[in-house]
């Protein structure tokens, strides 16, 4: 299994939170009548003209190496002229008792924990996660059930979102991880943005070990103590570059 860290909660919240409570527990069942229709061009697809569009990085990470992607794919976002990104993490699930016989290390104070309803600000989404025998970790897959509401009424149709994983091995699963987080998107109708080769020559790179793939950044963390190298940590910026780019260019038209 591949390993990730992760961040301490914070009060503080950069960008401002909807007025649409979602509960970050687990989504009830929701009736849907036959009757009710969804107006998309009202809701997540209603043409607007931000001052500066947003890019948020939802992530979880328990030992660090998803966190370290994170941390240098929001420096290629911040690096595209009029795209900022936001720095969030999932609620945790384990408790600190758990977290701690796991040798977890300690959560970073200054990235806050973001709710679902918050996703409705972002105007493209990068969600990073560690991998559990070839699925996203139950973090993420939690934070994914708590949008019930968002998926009712369509709030998230039409936002770009993409991936990038941990793995502990070459034989972990970082595409299949992605194949598995992408039924999210599609029942909530966003557009997944995969980087494909776009990367150029890092992409083949065969001389050192090198996570990432066309469905989105990666790290080997192997038993937990290798860390992301620079190949790694260029295709996270590169994305977060070529995220932002695209961002920008679905805003324009």
């Amino acid at each position: 299994m591949g390993k990730g860290g992760g961040c301490v909660p914070s009060k503080k919240k950069q960008p401002p939170v909807s007025d649409d409570p979602v509960s970050s527990q687990e989504a009830a069942p929701i009736a849907v009548h036959d009757d009710e229709t969804i107006d998309v061009a009202t809701t997540s697809l209603e043409p607007r003209i931000p001052s500066k569009l947003k890019i948020f990085i939802v992530f979880y990470s328990m030992y660090g190496h998803v966190e370290g992607l994170a941390k240098r794919m929001k420096k290629g976002v911040d690096g595209v002229e009029g795209v900022e990104a936001f720095l969030y993490r999932v609620a945790e699930t384990l408790s600190d008792d758990v977290l701690m016989k796991m040798k977890a290390p300690g959560k970073d104070v200054g990235i806050p924990e973001i709710t679902a309803a918050e996703l409705v600000n972002a105007d493209g989404v990068l969600f990073g996660f560690p991998t559990r025998y070839g699925c996203m970790a139950a973090q993420m897959k939690s934070f994914f059930d708590s949008t019930g509401q968002l998926w009712k009424e369509q709030k998230l149709a039409g936002k770009p979102a993409g991936f990038f994983v941990s793995t502990g091995t070459q034989g972990g699963g970082q595409e299949t991880t992605a194949w598995t987080a992408i039924t999210q998107l599609t029942h909530h109708g966003m557009l997944f943005v995969p980087v494909g080769y776009t990367f150029g020559a890092g992409m083949f790179k065969m001389d050192t070990v090198r996570g990432g793939s066309p469905y989105g950044a990666g790290v080997y963390a192997g038993d937990g103590s290798r860390e992301a190298n620079e190949t790694e940590l260029a295709l996270a910026e590169h994305q977060g570059k070529y995220m932002a780019t695209i961002v920008k260019r679905l805003a324009q038209t």
